[in-house]
């Protein structure tokens, strides 16, 4: 039985979830006020994500695998997701990692609009992604002796 990360908790008795809260208080600007919009976004696109937080403080939402992260800066609230590329974007919400081969991401700066329905079908088309078993690889065949 794996163990929910969501109830794991910090050296501090905090679970990911309360961390985050933390996160977005301590950054007590536009930033927080984003990555709080956001968040509400992904928890209501997919009910069960799991939130963690990695790499010093990075939110992250998973289900079955990273769906997306959720990274303040100065100037940018980006939202980077590993298999971006592998996922349809009709409306063009990626707008930052653009010319790798696997990851894309969305940077929101101050005042910026964010189509709320296309981001949710775009995070659960990244559950989605992740949860979906991988195509089978054909069964190779020897050639003889």
């Amino acid at each position: 039985m794996q163990k929910d990360k969501s109830a794991v908790e910090d050296e501090n008795g905090e679970t990911p979830s309360q961390q985050i809260d933390a996160h977005i208080q301590h950054l007590n600007d536009w930033r927080g006020e984003a990555l709080a919009w956001v968040r509400a976004l992904i928890r209501q696109a997919v009910p069960d994500v799991v939130e963690a937080v990695k790499w010093r403080g990075v939110p992250v939402w998973e289900k079955a695998g990273i769906i997306c992260t959720g990274e303040a800066y100065k100037a940018v609230v980006k939202l980077t997701f590993p298999k971006g590329a592998a996922l349809d974007d009709p409306s063009r919400l990626f707008n930052a990692s653009l010319d790798g081969n696997t990851r894309r991401a969305i940077d929101l700066r101050e005042g910026d609009a964010l189509d709320e329905q296309a981001f949710q079908t775009l995070i659960q088309a990244a559950a989605a992604l992740n949860t979906a078993k991988p195509a089978r690889r054909p069964e190779r065949v020897s050639a003889g002796p």
